[in-house]
């Protein structure tokens, strides 16, 4: 299988304070990811770089055999690497259609055509596209509900559907069920194991159960540094793991 995405020793300091050491990791067109560790472990530090929010110390990150650390995020968006943000980064006063719109008129390339309304005359492919992607995900009755109406869950939701909207090759999921009940973690769950299989995710979560319900490889870092990685049910039997999560005593 092909590399769409390796990491490359990647290290981020602040000042003094030495954040990510040496991070290393090649990830295989369509394979999930999954990026697991305590707090202050790195894990949104590395997303950050990894989608050109933040720049590293040192390292490289190629994607699609190409070195991307002097891209800007936006590029690497239009290129096919799209990210989602642990608190919703949504525009609660729109509908959720318009929301899904405005991604589509964006993808689209027409998102500065200011001299004719975003209206369905005028742009009938970017309201089916909207319309069948709503329908997919089971949210036509929710097309025009303001967002800020929609449960927290509903509103994760929307926050991942937006991002496969841009029909990206790289997807990272920050925390997608932080905060949700059991019931809408296992919705996310489910749709996140519907999502086409040739895209590539990375997931951060906390939540184990999620993790190795969608992962095909979990890495997990501690202090900055990759601890161990590896199919789920090596990393599940990992004793360093295993006291990571839940003590020296117990087993996952």
């Amino acid at each position: 299988m092909e590399s769409v995405l390796t990491v490359e020793k990647i290290g981020k300091s602040f000042g003094g304070l030495e954040i990510l050491k040496d991070i290393s990791f090649d990830v295989k067109k369509g394979e999930r990811i999954g990026i697991i560790g305590g707090n202050g472990a790195g894990k949104t530090t590395l997303f950050n770089i990894i989608a050109g929010d933040l720049e590293a110390s040192k390292g490289n990150i190629f994607y699609q055999g190409k070195n991307v650390m002097n891209v800007p995020n936006y590029k690497r968006v239009c290129r096919g690497m799209v990210r989602t943000f642990q608190k919703n980064n949504l525009l609660n006063e729109l509908s959720v259609l318009d929301n899904l719109l405005l991604v589509l008129q964006r993808k689209a390339g027409v998102e500065n055509t200011w001299f004719k309304p975003l209206s369905k005359p005028h742009f009938s492919e970017i309201y089916e596209s909207a319309s069948s992607l709503l329908e997919r995900w089971n949210l036509t009755d929710r097309r025009d509900t303001l967002v800020k109406n929609l449960s927290y869950g509903e509103q994760r939701q929307i926050e991942i559907l937006l991002g496969v909207a841009l029909e990206p090759n790289v997807l990272l999921l920050d925390e997608p069920t932080a905060g949700m009940s059991n019931a809408e973690t296992k919705y996310i769950l489910d749709l996140l194991n519907r999502l086409p299989e040739d895209l590539t995710i990375l997931i951060i979560e906390h939540d184990l159960d999620v993790i190795f319900g969608v992962s095909d490889k979990v890495i997990v870092l501690n202090n900055g540094e990759v601890l161990v990685q590896g199919e789920p049910s090596l990393i599940k039997t990992d004793p360093r793991v295993t006291e990571m999560y839940i003590g020296k005593e117990e087993v996952i």
